[in-house]
């Protein structure tokens, strides 16, 4: 067809689909796709470092990639929301739903590796690098905060929320002559990471907190921050959420509660409060 004859339906197409009209005004069939529609991308899973500063929507560095050895068939993406019923005896009909809130997102994939050609022990060093993605990673036990890595699917265009590996089952469905695996498939289900900031108990008005902390010999607040914020300024605020007044007198084997970094200004403002009043209320 040509383009001439493509302009003379311009109307129609323009009418149908924006796209489509697009297309025509550069001198391309609606119906023809581009070139980045016809390139071979291969799906991967990008491992990063856990957040240093306990935020849950931004990731540490790039530590590494398990690449699919084919690209996936399908994928199965959930997203729920959660409801509760409080219903008593007696009552003919359940009682009204109450939302409590949304749910992570999950998303659920196979990953297919084959070896059978090369009869070597590619595939099981593939399946152990899936299983690592549920243990700790090294930096993270350095800083004493163990967490496994936070993970990212990819597949061209198409990228996942920042998430975590909640299981990892494998089925070997093929070995050699000796017992090796040679092929298996691996469902891997993600979770995903992000969410909102704890917020405050409202029965006992505490903070509900990100980690605990036991102190042990040479501990400072300043170092704890550090370690665990990654801002040694932050101890003023660990401070105000322990109550501790005086941080040079620190007691090994006293519990330090580590709240998330997003809610440390506001611990230290309503600390501050409470201490402005009582202040206040002495001097009356």
């Amino acid at each position: 067809m040509t383009i001439n004859a493509l302009a003379a339906g311009a109307t129609d197409a323009e009418d149908a689909n924006p796209a489509a009209a697009a297309a025509i005004s550069a001198g391309r069939s609606p119906h023809q796709g581009g070139e980045e529609a016809l390139k071979l991308s291969h799906a991967y899973l990008e491992l990063r470092e856990p957040s240093k500063d306990g935020s849950l929507d931004k990731a540490g560095p790039p530590i590494g990639r398990i690449k699919f050895q084919f690209n996936p068939k399908e994928l199965t993406l959930g997203k729920a929301a959660s409801w509760s019923r409080h219903t008593a005896k007696g009552n003919k009909k359940a009682g009204p739903p109450q939302y409590n809130g949304p749910m992570p997102s999950k998303l659920s994939l196979e990953m297919f590796f084959d070896a059978s050609a090369k009869q070597d022990d590619d595939v099981l060093k593939r399946v152990e690098k899936l299983f690592s993605c549920c243990t700790p990673t090294p930096a993270s036990l350095k800083l004493n905060k163990g967490s496994p890595p936070w993970v990212l699917f990819r597949w061209g265009k198409l990228t996942g929320a920042l998430s975590y590996i909640a299981s990892v089952q494998v089925k070997y469905t093929l070995f050699t002559a000796a017992g090796l695996p040679v092929r298996a498939t691996c469902t891997v289900a993600l979770e995903e990471i992000a969410g909102d900031p704890p917020k405050q108990n409202p029965t006992s008005g505490g903070l509900v907190p990100r980690r605990v902390h036991v102190l042990v010999e040479g501990d400072t607040l300043a170092g704890i921050a550090y370690n665990e914020y990654g801002n040694a300024s932050l101890w003023r605020a660990v401070a105000a959420a322990n109550r501790i007044d005086d941080p040079m007198r620190l007691r090994p084997g006293t519990s330090v509660l580590l709240p998330a970094a997003a809610e440390l200004p506001s611990v230290a403002l309503q600390v501050g409060a409470t201490e402005g009043r009582e202040v206040l209320r002495g001097a009356r």
